[in-house]
């Protein structure tokens, strides 16, 4: 017996999986606001150099750069005449006096710490830090679950964020406010990594696809939370601040929560694991089926998991045979694009010049319908086109921002909130897509290592950002070339619509080749078939 008919028994669809999945998916409200944070914190106003303090007291004449307009980063060291005020010429130096801000809007750690001009990059070396903290955590604490268990990692992870989150708001320069987004980065991982464990685990098979989708909007939904909350508390540090408080409450509320009854008996630890699959089957309406259960059955129902628990794989098999060498190559591109070129548009809401509150409403709204036609596209035309076709039309949406004039500014917002949807959709499509390429002995790895390159792919976009300076359109085409390249790389994966999952290397090796033209399994055999938990980020989306 599958270790998703041992939950059906106790009930896979009832009260406890509802109130389960609303205590997983509440924290996931504010990862929204902690991923995107920086759009409201470290935005950039019109600034320039401050007079020295011996300047005149009458208007203050700034030096003009070849485009027309006021340099930001430079200042004259003698000004112009009175009966010249119009000169723009003569000797210029830097901003010695620091610089003016205009702070009609909100105040920032752009403006708090001067992170303009010669300091400007801090802006996306900070943001980078924080993709760091999800990269190197991501790898630490999914061993830390397999070994400690998944709920102590959530538990800890969410008063980790709440106190790391605080600390960054009290920060008296940006090494330290680095130091912390570090630390948020690192506890949003775990967070992650434990809630997709902990809802997917206690789900029937028909109900997984729908409940995970779910959890996904609680994440476009905290892309709405966080414009309304930036607009009200313009102030950086109370915002900081903000976002952060809930999440004490929640590492309350955690406790609530049932540890993984399938790491509990890998583990060996029979007795708490019935006990909790006992307190499911009460919730759920079926005491009497709980009671009927018995160390001795639960060890004969899970022999076979726990014998493939005891062999050993590693990376190392991932490229072991020519089957597995493609899906692993053709499935990093693919997660590393996505993440690359959803976090170079999610966070440049700023460069479009509109409104950046409005705009962020904008681009949390467009994952609702694009998470939609995920859900049909992918029943219906599988996972190879859905896959395939999301990262191309991103990509080429992002290359065609490229020709559109500065000045067509809506259209300019059109191309990148539609290839934003279509990254949305890729996300959503690989969650599922990598589980079902990857074989059940070798699944966790496979999932750690997609986890991986997305995030070093998030973790690059504000680094590659910089190649602005040089070339405003470069960026762009960065973005644009390796997003076509991670969805050209799907092409050459197989087709796993209806298909049953493979159990080991050497079934993935057989069955990959036959993939392409998916085949309607019996009943009884579809039914057997079941889906191993996985770790995955950022995403719940970034998501």
């Amino acid at each position: 017996m599958a270790f998703s008919e041992l939950m059906d028994r106790v009930g896979s669809k009832g009260p406890f999986q509802f109130l389960n999945t609303i205590l997983l998916s509440l924290p996931i409200l504010g990862l929204a606001n902690h991923y995107l944070l920086q759009i409201f914190t470290a935005t950039t106003p019109d600034h320039h150099c401050r007079p020295p303090p011996n300047a005149s007291t009458g208007p203050w004449v700034l030096p003009k750069g070849l485009n027309g307009k006021a340099e930001k980063c430079l200042r004259f060291i003698d000004p112009p005449n009175a009966t010249m005020p119009n000169d723009t010429q003569g000797a210029t130096e830097p901003c010695l006096d620091g610089w003016a801000y205009d702070l009609s809007t909100a105040d920032s750690i752009v403006t708090e710490w001067d992170l303009v001009c010669e300091s400007r990059r801090l802006k996306e070396v900070a943001q980078s830090v924080f993709m760091a903290g999800t990269l190197i955590g991501g790898i630490v604490l999914g061993d830390l679950s397999d070994r400690f268990g998944r709920k102590p990692i959530l538990t800890c992870s969410y008063l980790l964020l709440a106190a790391s989150g605080s600390g960054a708001a009290f920060s008296p320069n940006v090494s330290i406010y680095m130091v912390f987004r570090f630390l948020c980065g690192w506890s949003i991982s775990g967070i992650v990594l434990s809630t997709v464990i902990l809802n997917v685990e206690c789900l029937s098979i028909q109900m997984r696809a729908i409940m995970s989708t779910l959890t996904g909007y609680f994440y476009t939904c905290g892309q709405f939370i966080l414009p309304g909350l930036a607009y009200a508390i313009p102030q950086w540090r109370w915002l900081q601040l903000t976002v952060s408080i809930p999440f004490f409450a929640f590492f309350l509320l955690s406790w609530w929560i049932p540890e993984s009854v399938r790491w509990m008996v890998l583990s060996g630890k029979f007795s708490k694991a019935l006990k909790i699959l006992r307190q499911i089957a009460a919730l759920n309406g079926k005491k009497e089926e709980g009671k009927k259960l018995s160390v001795e059955e639960l060890k004969l129902i899970m022999q076979k998991e726990i014998s493939l628990a005891k062999a050993k794989y590693s990376i190392v098999d991932l490229f072991r045979t020519p089957n597995m060498r493609r899906v692993t190559c053709c499935l990093s591109l693919a997660w590393f694009s996505t993440g690359f070129g959803y976090y170079s548009l999610a966070m440049g809401v700023e460069e479009f010049g509109v409104n950046l509150y409005i705009l962020q409403l904008i681009f949390g709204g467009v994952d609702i319908p694009a998470k939609f036609i995920t859900v049909l596209s992918i029943n219906y035309l599988g996972r190879h086109v859905t896959q395939a076709g999301s990262l191309l039309l991103a990509g080429g949406s992002i290359l065609a921002i490229i020709f559109v004039p500065s000045d067509l500014q809506t259209l300019r917002t059109v191309l990148a909130v539609f290839g934003k949807g279509c990254l949305s959709s890729s996300f959503s499509c690989l969650f599922l897509y990598t589980t079902e390429l990857y074989p059940t002995v070798i699944r966790q790895t496979g999932m750690g290592i997609s986890n991986l390159w997305t995030r070093a792919g998030s973790m690059s976009a504000p680094l590659v950002k910089i190649t602005g300076e040089l070339q405003p359109f470069i960026p762009s085409i960065i973005f644009g070339t390796v997003t076509l390249l991670g969805g050209s790389a799907a092409y050459f994966l197989p087709e796993t619509l209806n298909r049953p999952l493979p159990e080991t290397i050497q079934d993935m090796e057989t069955w990959s080749w036959r993939a392409k033209k998916p085949k309607q399994e019996p009943e009884a055999e579809k039914a057997s078939q079941r889906i191993p938990l996985q770790s995955c980020g950022p995403g719940l989306d970034p998501s």
